[in-house]
C-alpha cells in the first residue's frame, strides 16, 4: 500500500463531538466548494446521524459508550468506500508507524479485501507466514474462531498480531483445494529485512526488494555499490526481485525507478483534489550504469513494487518477466486526527509513464514464466540426459594427453567457483534460473555483435 507524509490538521469549532467527527470527513478540503445545497443536504444527513446517536444513547437495551459508537461510525463510512481506505484508532495508527520503519510483532502478512473476502497479497518474505507456505491470493475464512466476513482489515491485523511466541490458527481457501485448510502459525517479532542482494555466476547480480520501507532506496544504493566491488567492476546484468513485495511508501519506489531510469517521467497520480495530482521525474540521470535488468513480479507484487515494474517497463529499461502483478493502483493518503487516531483514505489514482492505470489490472509481463519447481541434482538424470557412457558396450576413451587439458582443469574449476555463488534457494527457483538464463543470452549476443 501507498503510505504519504501530508498532514492536514481540520479545525471545527461550535459542534458537538459527534458533529465534529463527521465534518472532518464530509468537508474535507472541499467545504468552501459546495454548493448552498450541497451545504444543506450534508447537513441535513448530520442532522439523521445525530437523531440516531440521541435515540441509541436514550433507548438503547444497555448504556453505551461514546466515543466507540462514534468510531464505528467512522469505520462504516470508510468500509462503504474501498478496500484500502480505513480509520485506524489511536493504538492502530501508532501501529501503523511502526510498521513503515520495518519492525513489529505478528506473523508478516499483507492482506486486502477482495470480492468481501479477506485476501493474502502476499506473505513478507522469512515470515512465520512465509515460513508455513501461505501463499498471494490465499483468501482467509477465519482467524482462531472469529470468521473474518465481518472484520475490517484493521480487526484483521489486531487479530493476527500478538505477543511473540503465541499461536493463532488460519482457516485458508486456496485455488485448487477442495476445502478449507487450517494453517497454525507461531507469532514473531517481524523484523523485514527489506532489501538482499548477492552476485551470481559471471558477473551477474541478484536484488530482492521485500517492502518499499523508509530506507530503501538507501539500501539499494549499498547493495548494487557491493555487488559491483564484490564483482570488481561493472554487473553484466541484474535480477530485481520484486515478487511477493506488497508494496510499501510511494517516495520509495520512485526512488529506486531513479536509480535505473536516466530521465522523463516514473510515475503521475490523478485524483479529485489539486495536491493529489503529482508527476514524479526521474532526477539522478540513471545512476546505476545501463546494464540489462530482469524484473521478477507474479500476483504478489503490488502498489510500489507495481510503479517500479511499470516505469521500468515503459522506458524499455527492463524485460519483466514472471507472471500478472496483483493490481493496486490506489494511493493511500495518511491523515492524522487530533485524538492521535487517523484516516488512511483514497486520494488518487497512479499512472505508468505510458498512461496505463494498473487499478484492478496489473502489470502484465514481457515473458510469462510460472513458478516451478527445480527438481534436485539426484531426480534429473532422465533420457534426456542420456550420455554415450550411459550405452551398453560403448568405446572407453583413448589415452591421448590433450594438449589443453590444463586450460580444461582451470576453466571446470572456474565454473564450478562460479556456480557455488548461487545459494541453493535461488538455484532451485525456476523464475530466477530463467531470468539469469535471458541475462546470460543477452551477454552472448552482445559479444558476438548479433544486429539490434
Amino acid at each position: 500500500m501507498f503510505r504519504t507524509g501530508n498532514k492536514r490538521k481540520r479545525v471545527v469549532a461550535g459542534f458537538a463531538l459527534v458533529v465534529a467527527f463527521l465534518v472532518i470527513f464530509i468537508s474535507i478540503s472541499s467545504q468552501q466548494r459546495c454548493s448552498a445545497e450541497g451545504k444543506g443536504s450534508d447537513y441535513e444527513s448530520i442532522e439523521l446521524f445525530t437523531d440516531v446517536m440521541a435515540i441509541i444513547k436514550k433507548s438503547y437495551v444497555e448504556e453505551v459508550d461514546t466515543k466507540k459508537l462514534i468510531y464505528g461510525a467512522i469505520n462504516g463510512m470508510l468500509a462503504s468506500l474501498d478496500p484500502h481506505s480505513s480509520f485506524m484508532p489511536p493504538d492502530t495508527y501508532k501501529e501503523m508507524k511502526i510498521d513503515t520503519k520495518g519492525a513489529f510483532g505478528g506473523l508478516g502478512i499483507e492482506i486486502t479485501v477482495k470480492d468481501g473476502i479477506l485476501t493474502v497479497i502476499s506473505p513478507i518474505e522469512d515470515t512465520p507466514a512465509f515460513k508455513a507456505g501461505i501463499k498471494a491470493g490465499d483468501q482467509i475464512l477465519k482467524i482462531d474462531d472469529k470468521f473474518t466476513k465481518d472484520l475490517n482489515i484493521n480487526d484483521a491485523v489486531k487479530r493476527m498480531r500478538g505477543q511473540k511466541g503465541t499461536s493463532v490458527v488460519l482457516m485458508i481457501m486456496r485455488e485448487g483445494l477442495d476445502k478449507p485448510k487450517e494453517y497454525t502459525l507461531v507469532r514473531d517479532i517481524i523484523q523485514i529485512k527489506s532489501v538482499r542482494s548477492r552476485l551470481l555466476d559471471n558477473g551477474f547480480g541478484y536484488v530482492r526488494i521485500a517492502q518499499f520501507q523508509e530506507k530503501t532506496d538507501e539500501d539499494l544504493g549499498k547493495a548494487l555499490k557491493s555487488l559491483q566491488e564484490e564483482n570488481k567492476g561493472t554487473l553484466s546484468g541484474l535480477v530485481l526481485d520484486l515478487r511477493n513485495d506488497p508494496g510499501g511508501l510511494l517516495d520509495q519506489a520512485v526512488r529506486v525507478a531513479d536509480h535505473f531510469i536516466e530521465d522523463g517521467l516514473i510515475v503521475y497520480t490523478e485524483g479529485r483534489e489539486k495536491d493529489s495530482k503529482m508527476q514524479f521525474m526521474a532526477k539522478k540521470g540513471g545512476k546505476e550504469p545501463s546494464y540489462p535488468i530482469v524484473v521478477l513480479i507474479n500476483g504478489g507484487s503490488a502498489s510500489a513494487s507495481e510503479i517500479v515494474a511499470g516505469a521500468l517497463q515503459d522506458h524499455k529499461r527492463a524485460i519483466i518477466m514472471g507472471t500478472q502483478s496483483f493490481g493496486k493502483g490506489s494511493v493511500q493518503t495518511i491523515i492524522p486526527l487530533s485524538d492521535d487516531s487517523g484516516l488512511r483514505l483514497t486520494t488518487a489514482l497512479y499512472y505508468t509513464p505510458s498512461g496505463r492505470s494498473i487499478q484492478a489490472k496489473g502489470i502484465t509481463p514481457d515473458i510469462v514464466v510460472e513458478r516451478m519447481e527445480i527438481p534436485k541434482e539426484t531426480e534429473k538424470k532422465d533420457m534426456l540426459h542420456l550420455r554415450e557412457k550411459d550405452l551398453e558396450n560403448h568405446f572407453e576413451s583413448g589415452n591421448i594427453e590433450n594438449p589443453n587439458k590444463k586450460e580444461d582443469k582451470k576453466d571446470e574449476k572456474k565454473e564450478k567457483a562460479a556456480s557455488l555463488k548461487i545459494d541453493d534457494n535461488l538455484k532451485n527457483d525456476y523464475q530466477v534460473m530463467r531470468a539469469l538464463d535471458l541475462l546470460k543470452g543477452w551477454e552472448i549476443l552482445k559479444k558476438i555483435g548479433a544486429p539490434k
